[in-house]
C-alpha cells in the first residue's frame, strides 16, 4: 500500500464520518454502537467492505422518510447487527482456522 492509497482511505474514511455526523443524535447513537460492535467482532472486510457505508445509506433513507432509528432497526440492536454479518469471515473464524487447519470450525 503506498502513500497516496493511504491518503485516499483517510479522505474516504473522514468523508464516511461527516455522513454519520449529518445523521440524527438518534442515528448517531446507534450508528457509533454498531461501529464499536463491528471493529470488536472484526469482520475481515470491514475496513474495505460496504457494510458500514450501507449501514449509513440505509439510515439516511430512515431519515429521509420520517422514520425513528429504533422503527428501521427493531429494539434490538445487537440482533441486527449480528445479523448483518452472520455470513461474514471474521477474525475469530481466521484464527481459528490457523489453529485447527480446517475453514469454517470457528465457534464449534
Amino acid at each position: 500500500m503506498g502513500i497516496q492509497d493511504i491518503i485516499e482511505g483517510k479522505k474516504q474514511w473522514r468523508a464516511h464520518k461527516a455522513r454519520v455526523k449529518a445523521l440524527p443524535p438518534d442515528y448517531q447513537i446507534v450508528y457509533k454502537e454498531m461501529e464499536k460492535y463491528f471493529f470488536k467482532v472484526g469482520p475481515i472486510d470491514l475496513p474495505d467492505g460496504p457494510l458500514l457505508p450501507g449501514i449509513v445509506d440505509f439510515f439516511e433513507e430512515g431519515v429521509a422518510s420520517g422514520k425513528g432509528v429504533l422503527e428501521l432497526i427493531g429494539n434490538d440492536v445487537a440482533a441486527f447487527s449480528d445479523d448483518l454479518i452472520k455470513d461474514s469471515r471474521t477474525y475469530a473464524d481466521a484464527y481459528q482456522e490457523s489453529i485447527t487447519g480446517e475453514p469454517g470450525t470457528a465457534g464449534k
